[in-house]
């Protein structure tokens, strides 16, 4: 994928980012989806007091592609850090959101990780080598 698109999905998990609720945390995150029709879906995490119901940028982008007839998706960019503060360090994908990402992607699928600095680019394959998926409910 070409640079500029990368440098427009992690503009747009900044942006997101932005959204985030986190008043428990104060660690806000921000997400960018890329599908493979170009269009971009973005989302911030949002908490909730007792933590269980709380939903990662990564999956409300998802879940929110999904619900619009999305679901064939090339990239997602990933930026997370203190609330207020600028993006210092790389923000991975949890588990949970690793496996939503396996249920509808690819091996090939890239995750964008940005630093402040510069983008690190992991495939799924990498970031999640041993998946449960579809196929192994065959």
């Amino acid at each position: 994928m070409e640079n500029t698109v990368y440098k427009d999905l992690i503009q747009k998990a900044v942006f997101a980012r932005e959204k985030s609720y986190c008043p428990y945390s104060s660690f806000s995150v921000g997400a960018a989806l890329l599908t493979e029709e170009g269009k971009v879906y973005t989302g911030a995490n949002i908490e909730s007091a007792s933590f269980s119901p709380t939903a990662c940028a990564e999956r409300v982008a998802f879940f929110t592609a999904v619900h619009n007839g999305e679901d064939r998706f090339r990239a997602i960019a990933v930026v997370g850090g203190k609330k207020g503060e600028a993006v210092s360090e790389f923000c991975a994908p949890c588990g949970v959101c690793r496996q939503v990402m396996a249920e509808f992607c690819g091996k090939d699928f890239e995750i964008i990780l940005f630093d402040g600095k510069s983008p690190k680019i992991i495939t799924l394959e990498g970031l999640l080598p041993e998946s449960f998926t579809k196929t192994n409910m065959d």
